[in-house]
Protein backbone atom coordinates (compact mmCIF):
# COMPACT_ATOMS: atom_id res chain seq x y z
CA UNK A 1 0.00 0.00 0.00
CA UNK A 2 3.02 2.09 1.14
CA UNK A 3 4.69 1.70 -2.37
CA UNK A 4 0.97 2.06 -4.31
CA UNK A 5 0.92 5.50 -2.71
CA UNK A 6 4.53 6.78 -3.48
CA UNK A 7 3.64 5.59 -7.29
CA UNK A 8 0.31 8.01 -7.23
CA UNK A 9 2.53 10.52 -5.98
CA UNK A 10 4.81 10.15 -8.56
CA UNK A 11 2.55 10.48 -11.26
CA UNK A 12 1.07 13.21 -10.01
CA UNK A 13 4.83 14.90 -9.64
CA UNK A 14 5.45 14.45 -13.44
CA UNK A 15 1.87 15.35 -14.60
CA UNK A 16 2.35 18.82 -12.23
CA UNK A 17 5.83 19.43 -13.84
CA UNK A 18 4.42 18.96 -17.20
CA UNK A 19 2.14 21.50 -16.79
CA UNK A 20 4.71 23.80 -15.50
CA UNK A 21 6.81 23.11 -18.55
CA UNK A 22 3.99 23.68 -20.42
CA UNK A 23 3.31 27.38 -19.01
CA UNK A 24 7.09 28.32 -19.17
CA UNK A 25 6.90 27.46 -22.73
CA UNK A 26 3.95 28.82 -23.48
CA UNK A 27 5.18 32.34 -21.30
CA UNK A 28 8.12 32.57 -23.97
CA UNK A 29 5.56 32.45 -26.95
CA UNK A 30 3.60 35.19 -25.27
CA UNK A 31 6.34 37.36 -24.69
CA UNK A 32 7.71 36.55 -28.67
CA UNK A 33 4.16 37.94 -29.55
CA UNK A 34 4.15 40.65 -27.46
CA UNK A 35 7.17 41.89 -29.08
CA UNK A 36 6.05 41.55 -32.27
CA UNK A 37 3.51 43.93 -31.56
CA UNK A 38 0.70 40.78 -31.99
CA UNK A 39 -1.08 41.68 -28.83
CA UNK A 40 -4.22 39.33 -29.84
CA UNK A 41 -1.95 36.56 -30.03
CA UNK A 42 -0.06 37.40 -27.19
CA UNK A 43 -3.75 37.82 -25.07
CA UNK A 44 -4.57 34.25 -26.41
CA UNK A 45 -1.42 32.32 -25.16
CA UNK A 46 -1.41 34.88 -21.49
CA UNK A 47 -4.85 33.20 -20.29
CA UNK A 48 -3.20 29.71 -21.73
CA UNK A 49 -0.42 30.34 -19.58
CA UNK A 50 -2.95 31.10 -16.21
CA UNK A 51 -4.96 27.73 -17.30
CA UNK A 52 -1.93 26.02 -17.35
CA UNK A 53 -1.13 27.47 -13.74
CA UNK A 54 -4.54 26.80 -12.23
CA UNK A 55 -4.15 23.37 -13.99
CA UNK A 56 -0.80 22.84 -11.64
CA UNK A 57 -2.69 24.55 -8.26
CA UNK A 58 -5.52 21.33 -8.88
CA UNK A 59 -2.65 19.47 -9.12
CA UNK A 60 -0.66 19.94 -6.28
CA UNK A 61 -3.38 19.92 -3.56
CA UNK A 62 -3.86 16.29 -4.78
CA UNK A 63 -0.11 15.73 -4.28
CA UNK A 64 -0.66 16.95 -0.83
CA UNK A 65 -4.04 14.95 0.28
CA UNK A 66 -1.38 11.67 -1.04
CA UNK A 67 0.74 13.39 1.19
CA UNK A 68 -0.92 13.33 4.06
CA UNK A 69 -2.25 10.04 3.26
CA UNK A 70 0.83 9.01 4.19
CA UNK A 71 2.81 8.34 1.26
CA UNK A 72 7.01 8.54 1.92
CA UNK A 73 8.25 8.64 4.99
CA UNK A 74 7.82 11.17 7.80
CA UNK A 75 11.42 12.25 6.86
CA UNK A 76 10.90 13.06 2.99
CA UNK A 77 7.10 14.37 3.26
CA UNK A 78 7.72 17.53 3.69
CA UNK A 79 10.68 18.31 1.67
CA UNK A 80 8.73 16.54 -1.00
CA UNK A 81 5.80 18.88 -0.78
CA UNK A 82 8.06 22.25 -0.28
CA UNK A 83 9.70 21.40 -3.55
CA UNK A 84 6.42 20.91 -5.42
CA UNK A 85 5.52 24.14 -3.71
CA UNK A 86 8.73 25.64 -4.83
CA UNK A 87 8.53 24.81 -8.84
CA UNK A 88 4.45 25.78 -8.64
CA UNK A 89 6.22 29.17 -7.55
CA UNK A 90 8.06 28.86 -11.05
CA UNK A 91 4.86 28.65 -12.57
CA UNK A 92 3.32 31.49 -11.21
CA UNK A 93 6.03 33.88 -12.05
CA UNK A 94 5.34 32.88 -15.35
CA UNK A 95 1.96 33.88 -15.10
CA UNK A 96 2.91 37.12 -13.38
CA UNK A 97 5.36 38.09 -16.06
CA UNK A 98 2.24 37.64 -19.00
CA UNK A 99 0.15 39.45 -16.65
CA UNK A 100 2.80 42.25 -16.26
CA UNK A 101 3.12 42.54 -20.54
CA UNK A 102 -0.64 42.16 -21.24
CA UNK A 103 -1.86 44.69 -18.19
CA UNK A 104 0.98 47.09 -18.05
CA UNK A 105 2.00 46.99 -22.03
CA UNK A 106 5.51 48.39 -21.17
CA UNK A 107 6.85 50.71 -24.52
CA UNK A 108 10.18 48.60 -25.39
CA UNK A 109 12.06 50.46 -27.97
CA UNK A 110 12.85 48.47 -31.15
CA UNK A 111 16.08 48.32 -30.29
CA UNK A 112 15.77 46.60 -27.16
CA UNK A 113 13.50 44.21 -28.39
CA UNK A 114 16.30 41.39 -28.90
CA UNK A 115 17.39 41.81 -25.50
CA UNK A 116 14.35 41.71 -23.76
CA UNK A 117 13.31 38.58 -25.71
CA UNK A 118 16.82 36.95 -25.30
CA UNK A 119 15.91 37.23 -21.48
CA UNK A 120 12.80 35.73 -21.58
CA UNK A 121 13.80 32.89 -23.65
CA UNK A 122 17.09 31.98 -21.12
CA UNK A 123 14.66 32.76 -17.75
CA UNK A 124 11.94 30.86 -18.56
CA UNK A 125 13.76 27.97 -20.46
CA UNK A 126 15.37 27.15 -17.45
CA UNK A 127 12.55 24.84 -17.22
CA UNK A 128 14.57 22.58 -19.10
CA UNK A 129 17.60 21.80 -16.72
CA UNK A 130 15.02 22.51 -13.30
CA UNK A 131 12.43 19.16 -15.14
CA UNK A 132 15.57 16.87 -16.46
CA UNK A 133 16.93 17.21 -12.51
CA UNK A 134 13.10 16.56 -10.65
CA UNK A 135 12.62 13.72 -13.54
CA UNK A 136 16.20 12.34 -12.30
CA UNK A 137 15.36 12.46 -8.92
CA UNK A 138 11.70 10.98 -8.93
CA UNK A 139 12.39 8.50 -11.61
CA UNK A 140 14.98 6.81 -9.60
CA UNK A 141 16.56 6.08 -13.13
CA UNK A 142 20.23 8.49 -12.26
CA UNK A 143 22.28 8.29 -9.83
CA UNK A 144 22.14 11.16 -6.91
CA UNK A 145 25.82 12.67 -8.36
CA UNK A 146 23.59 13.46 -12.20
CA UNK A 147 20.63 14.75 -10.42
CA UNK A 148 22.88 16.95 -8.27
CA UNK A 149 24.74 18.15 -11.83
CA UNK A 150 21.58 18.75 -13.69
CA UNK A 151 20.60 21.08 -10.66
CA UNK A 152 24.25 22.84 -10.89
CA UNK A 153 22.98 23.30 -14.40
CA UNK A 154 19.66 25.25 -12.85
CA UNK A 155 21.92 27.33 -10.92
CA UNK A 156 24.32 27.90 -13.47
CA UNK A 157 21.67 29.19 -16.00
CA UNK A 158 20.31 31.35 -13.35
CA UNK A 159 23.82 33.11 -13.69
CA UNK A 160 23.41 33.41 -17.42
CA UNK A 161 20.43 35.07 -16.57
CA UNK A 162 21.98 37.71 -14.25
CA UNK A 163 24.36 38.56 -16.70
CA UNK A 164 21.59 39.17 -19.61
CA UNK A 165 20.07 41.28 -16.64
CA UNK A 166 22.93 43.49 -15.63
CA UNK A 167 23.40 44.18 -19.50
CA UNK A 168 20.33 45.24 -20.13
CA UNK A 169 19.60 47.45 -16.91
CA UNK A 170 22.80 49.40 -18.09
CA UNK A 171 21.24 49.98 -21.72
CA UNK A 172 17.78 51.18 -20.38
CA UNK A 173 19.47 53.18 -17.79
CA UNK A 174 21.87 55.01 -20.51
CA UNK A 175 19.32 54.84 -22.64
CA UNK A 176 17.82 58.49 -23.55
CA UNK A 177 14.30 57.72 -22.44
CA UNK A 178 12.67 59.54 -19.57
CA UNK A 179 13.14 58.13 -16.01
CA UNK A 180 9.49 56.75 -15.78
CA UNK A 181 9.73 54.78 -19.01
CA UNK A 182 13.41 53.54 -17.59
CA UNK A 183 11.85 52.43 -14.19
CA UNK A 184 8.71 50.73 -15.99
CA UNK A 185 11.20 48.61 -18.27
CA UNK A 186 13.26 48.09 -15.23
CA UNK A 187 10.34 46.64 -13.78
CA UNK A 188 9.13 44.63 -16.49
CA UNK A 189 13.15 43.05 -16.87
CA UNK A 190 12.53 42.11 -12.61
CA UNK A 191 9.44 39.94 -13.24
CA UNK A 192 11.03 37.92 -15.96
CA UNK A 193 14.09 37.09 -14.49
CA UNK A 194 11.79 36.48 -11.24
CA UNK A 195 10.96 33.25 -12.88
CA UNK A 196 14.94 31.87 -12.84
CA UNK A 197 15.07 32.89 -9.68
CA UNK A 198 12.54 30.91 -8.29
CA UNK A 199 13.57 27.66 -10.63
CA UNK A 200 16.90 28.30 -8.43
CA UNK A 201 15.03 28.62 -5.59
CA UNK A 202 13.21 24.45 -6.55
CA UNK A 203 16.96 23.05 -7.60
CA UNK A 204 18.25 24.23 -3.94
CA UNK A 205 15.23 22.39 -2.60
CA UNK A 206 15.73 19.43 -4.97
CA UNK A 207 19.36 19.48 -3.12
CA UNK A 208 18.06 19.48 -0.08
CA UNK A 209 15.57 16.46 -0.86
CA UNK A 210 18.38 14.42 -2.85
CA UNK A 211 20.62 14.70 0.08
CA UNK A 212 18.13 13.73 2.85
CA UNK A 213 17.39 10.49 0.65
CA UNK A 214 20.76 9.43 0.77
CA UNK A 215 20.11 9.38 4.63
Amino acid sequence: MLFKKEKEVIEFILKHLDLVEDALKTGINTIEKYLEDNISEAKVLSRQVRSLESEADIVRYEIRDKLYSGAYLPLLREDIYKLIESIDKVANAAEATCDFFLNQRPRIPGELKPAFFEVARESLGIIDNLKLAVLCYFKGECKIETVREHTKEVGMQESRVDKLEWDLTKAILTSPMDLAHQLHLRLCLESIVEVSDRAEDAGDQLELATLKSMV
